[in-house]
């Protein structure tokens, strides 16, 4: 998803649009998660960027995705961008993790 949001409506307050946007990158992020994974790979990642722009976009992470429309808002910004892109991973387990799983039988 490459979206560029609008926090301006003329009969919808922005905290309401604010709200809207966070459902629809929740409902977009479930549905991403639920495509089968490639052979090999264990979970669905998510690289993000958040900014005014696209040109001034910024990594974040994905946890911080709400908090950073809700600062927009706060801001009394007209519109913002949002990039999220998902990537197929595998999981990497340390020596120690794996040591740990060994004498649970």
């Amino acid at each position: 998803m490459k979206k560029t949001f609008s926090l301006q409506h003329e009969k919808i307050k922005p905290a309401r649009l604010a709200d809207k946007i966070k459902h629809e990158v929740k409902k977009y992020m479930k549905r991403e998660s639920r495509r089968a994974l490639p052979t090999g790979m264990d979970f669905w990642d998510f690289d993000c960027r958040f900014g005014a722009n696209a040109k001034t976009a910024e990594v974040i992470h994905v946890s911080k995705i709400n908090e950073y429309i809700s600062q927009a808002e706060a801001d009394e910004l007209s519109e913002f961008y949002l990039e999220i892109l998902s990537h197929a991973k595998k999981r990497h387990y340390t020596a120690s993790e794996s040591n740990e799983y060994d004498g649970l039988d």
